[in-house]
């Protein structure tokens, strides 16, 4: 390990007054759970408090947090009061990105980044400590490695320590789960807020917010407002009309104000305005998402308006369907958001829902992520630790997944080879698990490149990361149709082949931002899906047995029906299947989750001179809106399907789970369980006849508009 030392100079925190009290619990137990008030510093004084201590003499410090934008600004707050440059020994690692180097001593990471990194090296010798830090949050990642500490603790139990931190976390219930761990409780530095109430909930919360920054900027003290919204479309929408609004304001009848976003996928030289002091005489407004509740100290910050909802995405392994939900918030949450407002002086909280509400409607904390997500990327990992003991159904949760969430994962890594019929990893499951991707694309990337296309499924696979999306913007409506009748438009097999054709349509225009601008593009977002792309290129390289089809793009002749990409996207979406139902333009999906779905309107598929859409397409997910949608679909052929339903006859779920013994009910799945694939068995024919009719009169409807 680097022997560099760090300069000790933070902050007097509330949590520096324990210091020798955590450092003796530390010493003398393996697991510790630390519950430190909002504002007690244990995010960012913990790790220099075991620094101080000797600590990073036998290994890197890690500390966790569950979302990027955390990870980013809490280390470069660190290495601020450290005074050392972030990426030497103060580091951080995301997804598709790290700033560390062989100085590092303080290393901030996702919890993703910390699983991956557990890949190659099971025990994590580099690490002396890990940190798992906003535990309460209950992130899916997060609740992986409980596990694994659990387990990783009996065998370093000498050379390793674990600390779990939350502001707001069931402590006794982590001791427990970890055999009567130490729980210490760490005061914050929380002044009094004072709650206000609404008396009923409001019909636009959006609107309610906005009246509420307004009344507060014109009476009230100085001091910033932070705001919480539920997700980016919110949060722009509100930043556009504040400022209207305080523009329209009479001059001289308040101070200046500066209105600033704060969402997960700015880019950091945003990011970094909101934790900048205000402007003299300048009231800020932070519009944020619930990356506001925890971790990021905004310093200023003097009211909080919190609208009583977050957005969640949900997943119903029963049909392997999302839902993006705008859901009411825990009371965890609403504490949380309300302390924000007491850290420098006395608050104030403008809760947009009766209290009544607080009490009576809201959970007391929020449903962990692993019990409302897919968990084919978490069982992929757990499987290629190779460890013998572990049966996928049986493993130590904090919080159990449902049975159902497990069997789902199960089955999906079967059918696209990560796993064999008996459960066992192979090998192809290996070289998925070492791809920051979803199980999907990882496939498609490993397929490709047995096919000769990997330089094309890269670029798919980049865009679908960095959720590329072809937005409206403010332009006319006509305009707008315009541009997007410029790009590409998939050759008619569909939306993975636009992306790629937009890529490359970018590639050849020298990346140029005004070539995305001109097309309605994000200039930021295709940026950043060139740097996945690249950072891919060089993981496929190291992992990839054997040459890699990675050719430079420009001047490569395009295969005109995209034969080989397809084909790697039909193996890679092998779980993700829907076969086109007779005379009728919707479609039932394939599988174990048989049920009618429909390709969203945004698709650029096409069908035939009939206006019939092709037999089978993959689908990269379904979401539920107004109604059941295929999101970015692509055609495949009928013969790269068949091997797919041929594996679906020999589905055990017991023996993919890794159990040694079958239960009673184990009769394999393809006899018992799964739905034909050719035939929508749950759906009533009268239902059937409706949506063909409705959708019959579509399709006569807008050929003769043509």
């Amino acid at each position: 390990m680097p022997s560099t030392s760090l300069p000790a100079t933070p902050p007097v925190l509330p949590i520096s007054e324990h210091e020798d009290e955590i450092v003796a619990a530390v010493e003398a137990n393996p697991v510790v759970v630390v519950i430190g008030e909002t504002g007690s510093g244990k995010s960012t004084q913990l790790s220099q408090i075991l620094h101080r201590r000797g600590y990073t003499r036998r290994g890197t410090i890690a500390i966790t947090q569950p979302r990027r934008v955390a990870a980013v600004s809490v280390s470069r707050r660190v290495a601020q009061e450290l005074g050392v440059s972030i990426g030497e020994e103060v580091g951080y690692a995301i997804r598709f990105e790290d700033r560390t180097s062989e100085k590092t001593l303080i290393k901030y990471l996702t919890d993703g980044v910390l699983l991956r990194e557990s890949l190659s090296n099971p025990e994590l010798k580099q690490y002396s400590v890990i940190i798992l830090d906003e535990a309460h949050e209950r992130s899916l990642n997060t609740d992986i490695l409980l596990g694994l500490m659990k387990r990783l603790i009996k065998d370093r139990a000498s050379d390793l320590k674990v600390l779990i931190t939350s502001a707001t976390l069931d402590g006794l219930k982590v001791s427990k789960f970890f055999s009567g761990c130490p729980v210490l409780n760490i005061p914050g530095t929380i002044f009094p807020v004072e709650k206000f109430y609404s008396t009923d909930r409001p019909t636009n919360y959006i609107e309610s917010s906005l009246r509420t920054a307004i009344d507060i900027h014109v009476k009230e003290v100085p001091g910033d407002v932070l705001i919480f919204m539920t997700g980016k479309d919110d949060i722009d929408k509100m930043v556009s009309k504040l400022e209207e609004r305080i523009q329209n304001l009479e001059e001289g009848s308040c101070m200046d104000a500066l209105v600033l976003p704060l969402h997960g996928s700015l880019p950091p030289e945003q990011q970094v305005r909101v934790f900048a002091p205000a402007p003299p005489e300048c009231r800020r407004f932070i519009v944020a998402t619930n990356v506001a509740e925890t971790s990021l100290t905004v310093d200023g910050v003097v009211f909080v308006i919190d609208c009583g909802y977050v957005k969640q995405r949900q997943y119903n392994p029963s049909t392997g369907m999302y839902s993006l939900d705008v859901v009411q918030i825990s009371r965890v949450q609403a504490d949380q958001r309300a302390g924000r407002a007491g850290r420098t002086r006395p608050g104030k909280c403008y809760r947009l829902y009766p209290s009544s509400i607080y009490q009576k409607e809201f959970l007391e904390a929020t449903i962990p992520e692993i019990q409302r997500t897919s968990l084919a990327g978490s069982v992929l990992y757990l499987k290629s630790l190779n460890l013998p003991d572990i049966d996928i159904l049986m493993f130590d949760f904090l919080d159990p997944p449902s049975r159902e969430s497990l069997e789902d994962a199960l089955r999906q890594l079967y059918l696209i080879d990560a796993i064999d019929e008996n459960g066992q990893i192979t090998d192809v499951g290996r070289l998925m698990a070492e791809l920051p991707l979803d199980p999907s694309l990882s496939r498609t990337l490993i397929e490709a490149n047995e096919l000769g296309c990997l330089s094309q499924a890269l670029t798919v696979a980049a865009v679908l990361s960095a959720e590329i999306t072809l937005r409206q913007t403010r332009s006319k409506e006509i305009e707008r149709k315009r541009k997007r009748r410029e790009l590409p438009d998939g050759s008619g097999w569909g939306d993975h082949i636009q992306l790629l054709q937009i890529f490359e349509s970018w590639d050849q225009a020298d990346y140029d931002p005004k070539w995305c601008s001109d097309h309605d593009l994000q200039a930021r977002g295709m940026k950043f899906s060139k740097d996945v792309r690249n950072q891919l290129s060089q993981i496929i390289q190291k992992i990839a047995k054997g040459p890699t089809d990675l050719q430079a793009r420009r001047g490569r002749k395009s295969d005109p029906d995209y034969r080989k990409l397809r084909k790697a996207l039909c193996v890679g979406y092998g779980n993700q299947l829907a076969e086109r139902m007779l005379h009728h333009n919707g479609y039932h999906t394939v599988g174990y989750r048989t049920q009618l779905v429909q390709v969203h309107p945004s698709s650029v598929l096409e069908g035939d001179e009939y206006g019939k859409l092709p037999v089978y397409v993959v689908y990269h997910e379904l979401i539920n809106t107004t109604r059941p949608f295929m999101r970015n679909v692509c055609a495949v052929e009928q013969a790269w399907v068949k091997p797919i339903l041929k594996k679906l006859e020999k589905l055990n779920i017991k023996k993919l789970s890794g159990g040694s013994t079958a239960p009673t009910d184990s009769e394999p799945l393809g006899n018992k369980q799964v739905s034909s694939p050719t035939k929508a068995t749950e759906i009533k024919q009268s239902d059937v006849d409706s949506k063909i009719q409705a959708a019959r009169e579509r399709y006569l409807a807008r050929k003769g508009k043509k």
